[in-house]
C-alpha cells in the first residue's frame, strides 16, 4: 500500500482539530519532527514518518501476542526514553494508548511527563467533543511553543497555556507531570 506521513495517515477527531495542514510550514514541521504517535501497527511513530494504510486498533488482540498494548509496551517505552530525553513528554492519549507506555520506567529514566485532561466543564473526559478540544489544544501548543518545550520553563509554560485554553465546553488540566528525578 502506499504509504503517506503519520500526520496525514490518521484523519480522527484529534487530527481533525489539530489540522497539521492548515498551519504555517515552520510550525508544521517543528510538530511533525517532535509528535509521536503510539500506533497498533508501528509501536512509537513520528508525526512525520511514514505509514501505510491500517485498520490495527492498539486494543485488538492477535495470535499468539494477545493484547497490543501489552506486547508494544517494552518497544514504545524504550523508544520514548530515547526521543524524549530533555524534553517535556504531554500525555494527551487515550486510555488504550496509555496501556503500550511503562510509565513509571520513563519516570525511572528522568523522563518529564505531564499528562493532560480534557473534560466538560461540567462533566467526565471523554467522547467526541473532547477528543476535539485535544486537537485544538494540541494545535495551540504548537504554536505558541514556538521556542521549543525543553528545560525546567516547560511545564510552567504548559499549565499556563492549559489553564487559559476553552473549547465549547471544555476545558483541560494537567493532572500529573513536572520533571522527575531518574537513575544515577
Amino acid at each position: 500500500a502506499a504509504t503517506v506521513p503519520a500526520w496525514r495517515r490518521y484523519s480522527g477527531v484529534v487530527w481533525e482539530n489539530l489540522d497539521l495542514a492548515s498551519m504555517a510550514a515552520g510550525d508544521r514541521r517543528r510538530a511533525t519532527g517532535k509528535s509521536w504517535v503510539v500506533s497498533g501497527l508501528g509501536g512509537l511513530v513520528r508525526a512525520d514518518e511514514a505509514l501505510p494504510d491500517y485498520r490495527l486498533k492498539m486494543g485488538a488482540r492477535l495470535a499468539p501476542m494477545g493484547a497490543l498494548a501489552p506486547w508494544w509496551r517494552p518497544a514504545v517505552t524504550a523508544a520514548l526514553i530515547s526521543v524524549a530525553r530533555g524534553a517535556l513528554v504531554v500525555d494527551l492519549l487515550p486510555v488504550e494508548h496509555r496501556a503500550a507506555i511503562d510509565w513509571p520506567g520513563l519516570a525511572e529514566a528522568g523522563v518529564a511527563v505531564a499528562r493532560v485532561e480534557v473534560s466538560a466543564r461540567s462533566g467526565p473526559p471523554g467522547g467526541h467533543f473532547a477528543k476535539a478540544a485535544k486537537g485544538a489544544l494540541a494545535r495551540r501548543r504548537v504554536e505558541e511553543f514556538a521556542g521549543g518545550e525543553a528545560g525546567p520553563g516547560a511545564h510552567k509554560q504548559l499549565v499556563r497555556v492549559t489553564k487559559s485554553f476553552r473549547h465549547g465546553a471544555h476545558e483541560a488540566r494537567v493532572v500529573t507531570g513536572g520533571v522527575r528525578p531518574g537513575r544515577k
